[in-house]
């Protein structure tokens, strides 16, 4: 009797001689990377550099131009530096909308957007506040709740913590990297915040904005995410800042 070994296809985003434009303006030129199962891929550089661009695409937010992306990936969110909740809508059904969207019946989708809010730390007082009663770090904590209660493969992250006071960043910071671990997920995300991308990811992707968005140079962090204390992270974006690469991307002056 023969036995066939049924191997689950690999999770990956894969992206291959990617260019973008809009209109006459060139904006990305000839993209590669890949992103494997459990790792995360920063992508920064300054404005204009095509950063929201490329997540846009990878997300199948854009309509691809020129070259291919291949995500197989089994199931992927988002959050976006907006919250983006829906108004007439309370805390938890918010959070529970991937969840009513996948079938997932009225009982358990409540229970399990109660459980995520309580662990994004919410409080059960929270739960049937509309968005319009939460601060800016509340629907935050909200967004990020929904985009993982459907556990998700892959995250797009669009500068979900820019705005975010340095308390709660470094909270959701920590959550983000426990679910990071614990489920093995992926993340893509785009930061103006080099410190951020060190604390976070596998690679960092440095993009720079003239003459059209390009990489310019690649950083891989080996050490574990939850060994990276804010000594780790100063030093290290120190010593990355020196480099020439970076300078000229960010078109830095270093006297």
């Amino acid at each position: 009797m023969e036995i066939t070994d049924l191997k689950e296809p690999i999770e990956q985003l894969i992206v291959q001689n990617v260019s973008h434009s809009f209109g006459f303006s060139d904006i990305l030129k000839d993209i590669n990377f890949t992103l494997e199962k459990g790792k995360v891929i920063s992508i920064v550089g300054p404005s204009g550099g095509g950063k929201t661009t490329l997540l846009h695409l990878c997300a199948k937010l854009l309509k691809l131009e020129t070259g291919k992306i291949k995500n197989s990936f089994k199931s992927s969110s988002f959050a976006f530096q907006e919250a983006r909740l829906l108004p007439w809508k309370n805390v938890i059904d918010n959070i529970a909308l991937g969840l009513k969207a996948k079938g997932v019946s009225k009982e358990k989708r409540e229970e399990e957007a109660k459980d995520i809010a309580l662990k994004f730390g919410l409080e059960k007082d929270d739960f049937h506040k509309f968005p319009k009663d939460l601060s800016g770090g509340m629907k935050q904590r909200v967004s990020f709740a929904r985009a993982l209660v459907i556990n998700p493969s892959l995250l797009f992250l669009d500068e979900p913590f820019s705005a975010l006071d340095i308390g709660l960043k470094k909270e959701l910071q920590k959550h983000l990297i426990d679910e990071i671990e614990d489920k093995n997920l992926s993340v893509l995300f785009i930061t103006h915040d080099l410190m951020e991308a060190i604390k976070l990811s596998d690679e960092i992707i440095v993009l720079k904005a003239e003459p059209v968005g390009h990489i310019k140079k690649i950083f891989s962090i080996d050490l574990p995410k939850k060994q990276r204390d804010d000594e780790f992270v100063y030093s290290k974006t120190a010593e990355i800042l020196q480099d020439r690469d970076i300078i000229e991307s960010f078109e830095l002056e270093l006297k």
